[in-house]
């Protein structure tokens, strides 16, 4: 059995107050893209004896952690906790940009799930997999129903909202640089912001520019100017609206048409661009 998790982005996102617990409450709009994964389950061959009950294959861009630590693995440990499974071989082809606010661990997690449930035919609902899906990371329950979603408190309560960008462009650039979460927070104001993310996105998509807003950028773009000149950049090249994705450091623009040879422009950066038909 094989599936193909997607990425997402955020369509703004405020940071409108800190919590007791340390955390920060937030809006944004998550947004399904189609830069896919690749991840497959099926039966162990005969005659392999696996030191663990699983194998775990992986090509693509590199994964720097172990098996175990791998959110896909701790999908399988999760419902192994409660379902009966047998051992599985797992293949995943890693082609979502690492550490770019995509959400492409969390949506091998939520992939994880639902295609165990099939495969073993566990009848779990799909409010149950959100469940489970919560478990294993705040965004990641997104990716189970995966469909335009307003994200609210730590991006763990969710709303389905009506939004479609088909017939846009969306052009995506992320360079080598990492953000941590620590310094994504370092300059972040809580604050009640001047136009709430559920009704601005109800606004024409040319009125975005002005009104939608990634409050981490504030943090983000003094310490790393080339994600700024990479927006600008977008915006220069006919985007409508352009917008870091989460805490970085992807950089997305949203063009009425298909733009012509833009890879060389952001070279060495990678470089992906989709019309989206969603």
């Amino acid at each position: 059995m094989i599936t193909y998790p997607n990425a997402k982005i955020n369509l703004g996102l405020n940071i409108v107050s800190k919590r007791p617990d340390g955390y920060h409450n937030l809006e944004t709009v998550f947004y399904p893209i189609p830069i896919c994964d690749t991840l497959s389950v099926e039966g162990i061959p005969a005659g392999i004896q696996p030191q663990t009950d699983y194998l775990f294959n992986i090509e693509g861009t590199p994964v720097d952690c172990a098996p175990e630590k791998n959110l896909v693995i701790k999908a399988f440990r999760l419902l192994q906790s409660e379902y009966p499974l047998a051992p599985v071989q797992i293949r995943m082809r890693k082609d979502i940009p690492f550490g770019a606010g995509l959400g492409g661990g969390s949506a091998d997690a939520a992939f994880m799930l639902k295609m165990l449930n099939e495969y073993f035919s566990l009848g779990i609902p799909t409010e149950k997999l959100e469940e489970f899906a919560a478990r294993l990371g705040a965004d990641c329950a997104f990716f189970i129903q995966n469909r335009p979603t307003l994200a609210e408190g730590i991006g763990n309560i969710f709303t389905p909202i009506s939004l479609s960008l088909k017939g846009y462009t969306l052009v995506l650039v992320k360079p080598e640089i990492h953000i941590s979460t620590q310094e994504a927070y370092s300059k972040v104001r809580p604050h009640t912001p001047e136009y709430r993310i559920q009704d601005a996105i109800c606004r024409p998509i040319e009125e975005w520019k002005d009104i939608i807003v990634n409050d981490f950028e504030e943090s983000v773009f003094p310490n790393h100017p080339e994600l700024d000149r990479i927006k600008q950049e977008l915006y220069r090249q006919g985007a409508i609206y352009a917008s870091m994705s989460g805490s970085g450091s992807s950089i997305y623009g949203i063009f009425p048409t298909e733009p012509q040879n833009m890879a060389e422009i952001f070279k060495p950066h990678f470089y992906w661009q989709k019309k989206l038909d969603i």
